[in-house]
């Protein structure tokens, strides 16, 4: 076995798993209620390779801290699931809630044992970026991608039209990835590599025409920037500066459809499409679901069936979808599109405090390891890139929810997330083990 495979050889799963998303998906695939796809499937391999790896070492695998942090949404999802319409979307709800927020976060936590293998993850991401971003803008310059304002012109990779969300997640990850590593305290060539990849996947995220995933990902590079220094700070911001030119005027990124939808950010209360009015109808239902069922909301999966009960007649059937290779057909609103929402229609407040409160938790943990980082001069690039990965996420929330094939990823980087903030070994030498 070769070294560079020997050395990275408990995260290897990991790495599949990432590589997996890189594979073009089937129509069975790319259905609205997201199927099993082969991610998912390794997804469940990486939890079994790590629960045998963990019994034959023979130790307690988690902290104490790790075990209530991560346990604490399980009661939440126990307990809508009890009031799941069938014994199916029952086992469905808990499984895929389990996945994403408890399982495979907890297996990355496990599998990454120090602040190599941290990076190795975080390149992996950035690799995924560019090979989706560039497929993505191919879809934009030939006007292959899903359909945008009667065009086939939306960037979004293998993902196709029925996961629009997917390539802009994927490259907004990389994106966040990148400038971490470029702000660290690597080498120059380090430094210099990750700046170019994150300049680079500014154009297939531009191109992907997402709101929600411009907006996490201005909020979280900002961040990042602020957090470095202020010098670095400066510096950066004239580099973005200077790259928001060159793409706007020198590569004619700023069509008339990006400025558009730009603009449309600040508007959205004053003339808003129908995509914008469905989504505030579906948070007002969710909402209203919430009210009527507040402690343990309607159940896991049950937001379909008591969509239209609590939806104003302004809903539509659905949203249109074609382009990227799939026929035009309407693809049914089966969510509120807010993650917050979802779970506090679905699972009340009992809910929404456990998985609040276990992010919050993160989110204290890793800003505490982002001083000591600084203080240590080690570990800040892995800081910024945990710190701004969760950043990007709880705002994206506000646009967003799980589903789609590129879900797994997010388990992924709540992995990454909570390894920066509980494991021991976040803050110890390169190459320490726990």
């Amino acid at each position: 076995m070769p070294r560079a495979a020997r050395r990275a050889g408990p995260v290897l799963p990991l790495l599949l798993l990432i590589a997996l998303l890189a594979l073009p998906l089937g129509p069975g695939d790319q259905d609205a209620g997201g199927g099993l796809t082969p991610a998912d499937a390794v997804s469940g391999l990486v939890v079994l390779f790590c629960a045998v790896r963990a019994v034959r070492a023979r130790q307690r695998p988690l902290t104490r801290t790790a075990y209530v942090v991560l346990g604490l949404p399980v009661l939440a999802i126990a307990v809508a699931a009890l009031g799941a319409g069938s014994a199916s979307d029952s086992l469905q709800g808990m499984v895929r809630y389990c996945q994403i927020f408890v399982l495979v976060p907890a297996a990355v936590l496990l599998l990454v044992r120090d602040r190599r293998d941290f990076r190795l993850i975080g390149w992996a991401l950035i690799a995924l970026g560019l090979y989706q971003g560039a497929i993505g803008v191919h879809q934009y310059l030939t006007g292959t991608g899903a359909s945008y304002a009667g065009e086939d012109v939306r960037a979004v990779g293998t993902f196709g039209a029925t996961d629009v969300m997917g390539m802009s997640t994927v490259v907004a990850y990389g994106l966040v990835c990148a400038v971490a590593l470029a702000l660290g305290d690597g080498t120059r060539r380090v430094r210099l590599t990750a700046l170019a990849c994150a300049l680079a996947l500014l154009v297939p995220l531009a191109l992907s025409f997402s709101r929600g995933a411009w907006i996490a990902t201005a909020v979280a590079v900002l961040l990042q920037i602020v957090l470095a220094g202020a010098r670095r700070a400066v510096r950066l911001l004239l580099v973005a500066a200077a790259a928001a030119v060159v793409l706007v005027g020198g590569f004619g990124v700023g069509t008339s459809m990006l400025q558009e939808r730009l603009s449309s950010i600040t508007q959205v209360t004053a003339t808003p499409d129908q995509s914008v009015t469905d989504r505030y109808t579906m948070w007002a239902a969710a909402a209203d679901m919430w009210r009527e069922h507040p402690v343990t909301g309607v159940g896991l999966k049950n937001f379909p069936a008591y969509r239209d009960s609590h939806a104003s007649l302004a809903l539509s059937a659905g949203s249109d979808v074609a382009g990227a290779g799939a026929a035009f057909h309407r693809q049914p609103l089966l969510s509120p599109h807010n993650m917050y929402l979802l779970i506090l229609s679905e699972q009340g407040l009992l809910g929404l405090v456990a998985f609040v409160g276990a992010w919050a938790a993160l989110l204290v943990r890793g800003t505490r390891r982002l001083g000591a980082a600084h203080r240590t001069r080690r570990g800040l690039d892995c800081a910024l890139l945990a710190c701004a990965l969760l950043t990007w996420q709880l705002i994206d929330f506000a646009y967003a929810d799980i589903g789609g094939p590129s879900t797994v990823l997010t388990a992924v980087v709540f992995g990454l997330v909570a390894w920066w903030a509980l494991a021991p070994a976040a803050l110890d030498e390169p190459g320490a083990t726990r």
